[in-house]
């Protein structure tokens, strides 16, 4: 079984947000990245033409063998679907079609939602936002695995199988550790989201709705793209809560390995993310960092002294405003 890791081995601090003083440092040194800080129009026909590659899936494996529907979700939908939810993460940050057009990035967001088959944008952005201004905040923070998790996925195996859970952990994590009200909006997330698979099932079939469904479970489970999830903020070093990732898989997932960066800059979009760190490059080339998704996910499943409780927590100072 290797060391147990317990629920004594997560990193408690109690001070401010990790990100926000590298912030006002490259600010006042780099006045010229509040530049980078706009809309990326780009966004939007990379996902409208994301959306239809998908359609055009359904299409493809309405009348094929069980077996290669299961093989095209893991092979091809699974990466279309992944990188999906990551332009929708980049749509919760309103970089479609800037922050005084926020509804429009709402709708957006609900349209690049269609192809995964599950009502997940507004959602996301709700407890988005709270990952944001609470980073690693104790009972705020549903980025964070629940002492259930930790408790119980601290052996090579159990790891190895809440990798390939992520996606029902991810999903229902929020109900047990920050349920909010519903929202209008998800309502209608939910309805829309609903309506479209319904269609996808009487007009094209059930192969159809289980290659998407499948292709969104695959995709954010046990593959190479689902590093990220871990990459991010697992304390495989004590001491560095973030990580960034400066790989070939940036070009499928908006740069969201550059994660040191999008913390310290939100409103900056992935596309421009590379810029930040070109500009000032001295805060960021230091930084330990990773070169490959896969490897980090082999490292947490093999090393037992990496568990889900190989977070930084923090018991939050002050008045906190939930989204």
């Amino acid at each position: 079984m290797g060391n147990r890791v317990s629920r004594d081995d997560f990193e408690w601090v109690y001070t401010d947000q990790p990100h926000a003083d590298r912030r006002r440092e490259i600010l006042a040194k780099y006045p010229e990245i509040k530049s980078l800080m706009k809309p990326d129009p780009n966004l939007i026909w990379i996902v409208i033409m994301m959306v239809l590659t998908q359609l055009v899936a359904f299409y493809l494996v309405k009348d094929l063998d069980w077996k290669w529907v299961i093989f095209w979700a893991y092979a091809f939908g699974s990466c279309i679907n992944h990188s999906m939810t990551l332009a929708i993460h980049e749509v919760s940050h309103n970089s479609a079609f800037g922050h005084y057009k926020a509804m429009w990035n709402r709708w957006f967001g609900i349209f690049a939602n269609l192809p995964i088959g599950v009502p997940y944008s507004i959602s996301f952005k709700r407890y988005h936002m709270d990952h944001h201004r609470y980073l690693g905040g104790d009972g705020i923070d549903v980025d964070i695995p629940t002492d259930f998790e930790g408790w119980f996925f601290c052996t090579t195996f159990r790891k190895f199988i809440w990798v390939i859970l992520q996606p029902l952990f991810y999903a229902f994590r929020p109900l047990f550790i920050n349920p909010k009200p519903i929202t209008y909006l998800e309502v209608i997330n939910t309805v829309v989201q609903l309506t479209f698979d319904v269609i996808v099932y009487y007009v094209l079939g059930i192969k159809s709705l289980v290659y998407m469904l499948a292709a969104s479970l695959l995709g954010l489970g046990l593959h190479p793209i689902s590093g990220h999830f871990i990459a991010e903020h697992y304390m495989f070093l004590k001491g560095h809560e973030t990580y960034s990732y400066y790989g070939p898989l940036n070009l499928l997932t908006f740069n969201v390995g550059y994660h040191n960066e999008h913390h310290d800059f939100p409103n900056v979009p992935g596309k421009n993310l590379p810029l930040v760190r070109k500009i000032a490059a001295e805060y960021y080339d230091n930084l330990p960092h990773y070169n490959s998704w896969i490897k980090v996910l082999y490292d947490f499943v093999m090393d037992d002294t990496i568990s889900p409780y190989s977070r930084m927590k923090r018991h939050q100072k002050g008045k906190v405003e939930l989204e």
